[in-house]
């Protein structure tokens, strides 16, 4: 039987682009995002709520108000793709360096596989974007160089019990290709960030601070007290590098 993978729709193809991580760790790294679809969560600040956000589900979304904004039709916005057909996708850009985001991507991590096997062959360096409820199997962790775990707070909007998995967060906290990156909305938020670095004894040079926002406007405006607050703790600050180049758009 023949492994395929959700992707995320972008125009009449899968969402597969070169451009440069702007978040994180590797901030500024050319690299070729591959986005998956599905999520298990559902935040209601989500930029990419096309993977998750489908028709006759309950879940909120802050777009909610803006004219002519509606849930998705989980049939128009999922490519189905197999592996030689992701290699060819990606094998199309002078980069050996991918990020497979989502959505959540390790909900399909059994699927995820034979996809990173061959990555890993033809000498990819291989990142995800999670928000660390799944551990990834272990067949694929020995496939995985870097995990980009964006541990949700209560600005969210997500059941506790549902974004918070003790098993999960341990795992990544324990593996040394774990980077933690957490989405700050006020400095309220701090006390949440504190409460899960040391209840997970997460080191503090792996913990990234990013404002929350889409907009140039919204990112500037929380720059200045969220970096007094890393410098405060000992974090590093991460920027939506990607936004002040491209704006909030899909596909670069």
């Amino acid at each position: 039987m023949t492994t395929k993978l959700k992707l995320a729709r972008l125009n009449d193809g899968p969402e597969i682009f070169y451009t440069i991580q702007g978040e994180g760790k590797n901030l500024g790294f050319p690299s070729i995002f591959v986005r998956l679809s599905l999520c298990n969560l559902y935040c209601v600040w989500c930029d990419t709520d096309y993977t998750w956000n489908w028709q006759h589900t309950p879940y909120p979304h802050l777009r909610d108000t803006e004219p002519g904004y509606q849930k998705y039709d989980k049939a128009q916005h999922i490519v189905m793709m197999e592996v030689e057909a992701l290699m060819e996708a990606v094998g199309q850009h002078p980069c050996k360096h991918v990020v497979i985001t989502g959505g959540e991507p390790l909900v399909q991590h059994k699927a995820l596989l034979p996809f990173a096997q061959r990555l890993k062959s033809e000498g990819y360096f291989i990142e995800y974007e999670t928000n660390g409820t799944i551990i990834p199997n272990e067949a694929l962790d020995i496939y995985s160089d870097q995990y980009n775990v964006s541990i949700k707070l209560s600005n969210a909007g997500v059941l506790t019990e549902e974004r918070i998995r003790p098993e999960a967060i341990s795992f990544f906290a324990q593996s040394s290709k774990s980077y933690f990156k957490f989405v700050v909305d006020s400095p309220q938020d701090l006390s949440e960030v504190l409460d899960l670095v040391q209840n997970y004894d997460i080191p503090s040079d792996k913990v990234y601070l990013m404002p929350q926002g889409t907009s140039q406007a919204l990112l500037r405006q929380k720059q200045q007290w969220l970096v007094a607050l890393c410098k405060e703790q000992g974090f590093r600050y991460t920027d939506r590098l990607h936004i002040h180049i491209y704006g909030d758009k899909r596909g670069v």
